[in-house]
């Protein structure tokens, strides 16, 4: 199964490069654009029998390697390879 995991800042952490990006987005016109935070995305391939499986070992690899809990939050897709 392929798990999906979307890393991104906590609300509460400044974002110099998304502030950074929105800036410039302004610069080029698209003035409706209000806000950008920047973020990281892994594909993980994971034996697992079950989407719950994957999805718990995603969120233990998420936890402990691909973000800071501290600063960071995550999310996770998982999407079946064999369909």
């Amino acid at each position: 199964m392929r798990a999906r995991v979307f890393v991104t800042l906590k609300p509460s952490v400044f974002d110099p490069q998304g502030t950074t990006v929105a800036e410039a987005l302004h610069t080029l016109g698209y003035d409706s654009v209000s806000d950008v935070r920047q973020g990281k995305y892994f594909e993980l391939e994971i034996a697992a029998a079950t989407a719950d499986e994957a999805k718990r070992i995603a969120g233990e690899v998420s936890g402990k390697l691909l973000a800071n809990p501290v600063i960071e939050s995550y999310r996770i897709e998982i999407a079946d390879q064999k369909a």
